[in-house]
């Protein structure tokens, strides 16, 4: 595919097709999952294939030369799973209309619900190639017979730009945790009303009495039997909410290979073993949490290890957000507050985009009245002290 002026766009269908520094001079250092080595694990272990119904179709703009001046990561799908912005209900009505949804083309990182840029251009480049790339995308969907484009937690300035080019739009939620130069997690408690932070001292203080050790590790501390652990317990927690288990053990294994300095595993220790782990991505801003698992229930463990323990690492390392993943209202009163997410949809049958389109703009409204809402239930003082 031929792009404007000196720029020509190709698709690799292997991650491992393109130079991982070129990748990552493209992705930059902020996001941990927009690097060559948290795709290529994927890819890897098989967790993304087109056995797994992920087709990696990634775009690479050029310059004279072969110079890399952006890559995008994308992969056409023949389901929607794994992408925690659901459109089952457009495919569903789509092909009771006769239509076919699948392939489609989807932007994003797989099983990951974490924001960050999609359009990845290297420092310099001008920033209209990122426009030009989500054309590319289209005339790629379209080469691939796919019946739309989606891109998933692209950053706001993203979601701004592509739809004043004409993408659908969409607002989803999440809680993040905002660090306000908090010295210490005492620091933090403080800027909660009372009763509040009462019962946060209460939750972390009954993990502590129970003898169960909580800590967290990095880096060449993660060993091999830390993964494999955690996997059974990944496995464990993916059984008991029915859902599916889209990573494997060797994913987990590679990242520990390949990406040790950017994980952050927080375990929690009884009787001289592990007995639940949370892990974690480490950003230049942001601490990611993505999953969790123990072997049995623990009362308020999992608070303290997904939440509390992951506001102890962002505050020593000078983080400024942490963002715990998708769903959960129960993390509004432990400090994490609803935040707007979003994605951009582009459907080729206008049969399907026009409704989708007026639906979606009933949604924007109602989750701007929903965030609106769920924040009258922070935690923190209000300006009367309390």
């Amino acid at each position: 595919m031929d792009g404007d002026g000196q720029v020509t766009v190709r698709v690799a269908e292997r991650i491992d097709d393109i130079d991982a520094a070129e990748w990552d001079a493209c992705a930059g250092p902020e996001n941990p999952f927009l690097c060559h080595a948290f795709l290529s694990a994927l890819e890897a272990s098989g967790s993304v294939s087109p056995d797994t119904g992920w087709l990696p179709q990634h775009l690479i703009a050029e310059g004279d030369g072969g110079t890399v001046l952006g890559v995008v990561p994308a992969y056409l799908k023949n389901h929607s799973q794994g992408e925690y912005v659901f459109d089952h209900g457009w495919a569903d009505a789509y092909m009771k209309a006769g239509g076919r949804y699948y392939p489609k083309l989807q932007i994003a990182v797989p099983f990951t619900p974490a924001t960050g840029r999609r359009i990845l251009l290297k420092p310099g480049v001008d920033p209209g190639l990122a426009v030009q790339l989500a054309g590319a995308s289209l005339t790629l969907a379209q080469q691939r017979r796919a019946s739309s484009v989606h891109i998933t937690f692209p950053t706001e300035d993203e979601w701004t730009r592509l739809g004043a080019a004409g993408w659908i739009r969409r607002i989803g939620m999440q809680y993040h945790w905002t660090n306000q130069g908090y010295r210490s997690f005492e620091d933090f408690l403080n800027a909660l009303a009372s009763r509040k932070r009462k019962t946060l001292r209460k939750e972390r203080k009954e993990v502590a009495d129970s003898g169960i050790r909580v800590r967290a590790i990095t880096g060449s501390e993660i060993r091999e039997e830390h993964w494999r652990t955690f996997f059974r317990y990944y496995l464990d927690t993916v059984d008991r909410k029915w859902a599916h288990a889209y990573l494997n053990e060797a994913f987990f294994l590679r990242l520990g290979e390949t990406m040790a300095d950017k994980i952050v595993l927080v375990i929690g220790e009884a009787g001289g073993r592990m007995i639940a782990g949370a892990l974690n991505l480490l950003g230049t801003e942001a601490l990611y949490g993505r999953n969790w698992g123990a072997d049995g229930d623990y009362k308020f463990l999992h608070f303290e290890a997904c939440y509390y323990k992951a506001i102890d690492v962002a505050i020593e390392r000078g983080l400024k957000r942490v963002e715990a993943g998708a769903q959960g209202p129960h993390k509004i009163q432990r400090g994490y507050l609803p935040t707007r997410t979003y994605s951009l949809h582009h459907i080729f049958d206008q049969r399907l985009a026009k409704p989708v389109e007026d639906a979606l703009k009933r949604e924007r409204q109602h989750m701007a009245l929903e965030i609106e809402r769920l924040m009258e239930f922070s935690p923190f003082r209000k300006e009367n002290g309390e």
